[in-house]
């Protein structure tokens, strides 16, 4: 009685039922809540603070926390499964049953009833298998096997996205610490414009204007370094979520100092291409689809014709009885029987027809996409290769802009220490000269971050190191 009583009471507390009011939010109860927050609990990937992480080990670590590759390794796992339940068509089918029964009745015999006693015990099988079905089987088996390879291209398409994510996001946290840094520097530029001005004006070699003037700069780069700083937080956190993580984490990176810089790319657009067309993991999987496609399509014109099944049902069985006044007795054999059966649609209503004239569109839409894919993956392939080109050009570029401004700012800031040169002069030249740091260290990043494209669209499969 008192588990009765218990489970009304869990039942009663955990029961769904519709909000109290319409002009109030639904508030779930404190176990409902336990209930969520458990079921909801996050990642349990931990960093080491004290160690640097480069962007292959980054990645390693996101290939195996990240829940993407975890959901598409069960699709494909289910879709294996699957597999194996249409391989089971090759394979007879055998049920048994045990059948156990006792009797007891009257039954007229001439003028008078006699009690009867009847007790049996029996096994029944059942063995079926289709023996031929003129291609039916095989088109759902070669169905399932091209959805098993499609599941698994999938899989490994998963593993090529949360790479280019992994380095997309690195790179743009570089950029973000790199600008912090260009800022910082600009800081300590403009504060030296500064200090060099309310020293003249002690000397009386300089105005108050000037000296706000190099104010106004250093408090515009104190303003600037902030923005820095809070984009920099803001990429981390998205790097930790890609990792598989909370953004909360404590994160270390390998600065972009320390990464290879690529000068030069050592193919041409047509080999990228085809290297594409060879290994991009998403034109597998439409490949595939067109296997599965032309399977299904088999399958459904072998509805047209009849099926051939075997059927074997063998049932042993012992019968013991007695009747009043006589002894028991007994009977026992082997009973059943044995069919071969053809099975023949002779009409159905055009049923098989439509059926076949949807699996033949499939299979030409899944052509047609293949196609489509091609072309789509070759101006892909073709915008990141001239989108690494141009990022190699304004890299150089980038380097001859930061020297030529370095220069600039330090003859500025040399001439108006020697009055030769206005406050607005250097400041100008101090703003140039920021912006060359910035550009430099955009153009380093967006080089990396160009090759990175390239090597995702080009479906290379290993990570960078």
């Amino acid at each position: 009685m008192w588990f009765v009583v218990l489970l009304f009471v869990a039942t009663s507390a955990f029961a769904q039922s519709a909000p109290p009011s319409p002009n109030r939010p639904w508030t779930p109860a404190a176990g409902q809540r336990q209930v969520l927050a458990e079921s909801s609990r996050g990642s349990t990937l931990r960093f080491d603070p004290t160690k640097t992480y480069s962007l292959a080990e980054l990645i390693d670590l996101a290939q195996q926390h990240n829940p993407d590759t975890r959901v598409a390794w069960e699709q494909a796992r289910a879709q294996a499964a699957a597999l194996g339940v249409v391989r089971s068509e090759l394979y007879p089918t055998l049920t048994a049953a045990a059948l156990v029964q006792a009797t007891r009745s009257d039954v007229l015999v001439q003028n008078a009833f006699v009690r009867e006693d009847v007790r049996s015990a029996g096994l029944a099988f059942d063995l079926t298998y289709m023996v031929f079905d003129f291609g039916g089987r095989a088109g759902r088996i070669d169905t399932a096997r091209a959805e098993t390879l499609a599941a698994n291209f999938a899989f490994n398409d998963t593993h090529r996205k949360i790479i280019y994510q992994v380095s997309a996001t690195y790179y743009r946290l570089l950029d973000a610490s790199g600008q912090e840094d260009a800022a910082r520097a600009s800081l300590a530029n403009a504060q030296a414009v500064q200090r060099a001005a309310e020293e003249r004006l002690k000397n009386g070699l300089a105005t108050l204007p000037d000296v706000l003037e190099a104010r106004s700069a250093a408090a515009q780069a104190d303003y600037e370094l902030q923005a820095a700083l809070g984009a920099t937080e803001i990429v981390l956190g998205n790097l930790a979520m890609a990792l598989g993580a909370l953004p909360s984490t404590d994160l270390h990176v390998q600065p972009l100092s320390e990464v290879v810089q690529p000068d030069s790319i050592g193919t041409t657009v047509d080999e990228a291409i085809n290297r594409a067309f060879a290994q991009r993991p998403d034109l597998m999987q439409h490949l595939e689809e067109i296997r599965s496609a032309d399977a299904q399509t088999r399958e459904a014109r072998a509805a047209f014709y009849p099926t051939v099944n075997f059927r074997a049902e063998p049932a042993p069985q012992w019968l013991y009885g007695r009747q009043s006044a006589l002894p028991w007795t007994h009977a026992d054999g082997l009973f059943g029987g044995v069919s071969v059966n053809l099975d023949w649609t002779v009409f159905d209503g055009g049923a098989r027809s439509h059926a076949l004239a949807e699996a033949r569109a499939d299979a030409a839409a899944a052509r047609a996409r293949v196609a489509s894919t091609r072309n789509q993956i070759a101006n892909d392939v073709w915008t990141a290769y001239s989108q690494f080109t141009t990022a190699l050009r304004r890299r150089q570029a980038a380097i001859a802009l930061l020297d030529s401004a370095g220069q600039s700012y330090a003859a500025a800031l040399e001439s108006y220490n020697l009055g030769l040169r206005s406050v607005l002069d250097v400041t100008a030249a101090q703003r140039t000269l920021a912006q060359a740091q910035s550009a430099d260290i955009l153009a380093r990043t967006q080089a990396l971050s160009a090759l990175a494209n390239l090597a995702f669209q080009t479906g290379d499969p290993s990570a960078p190191k």
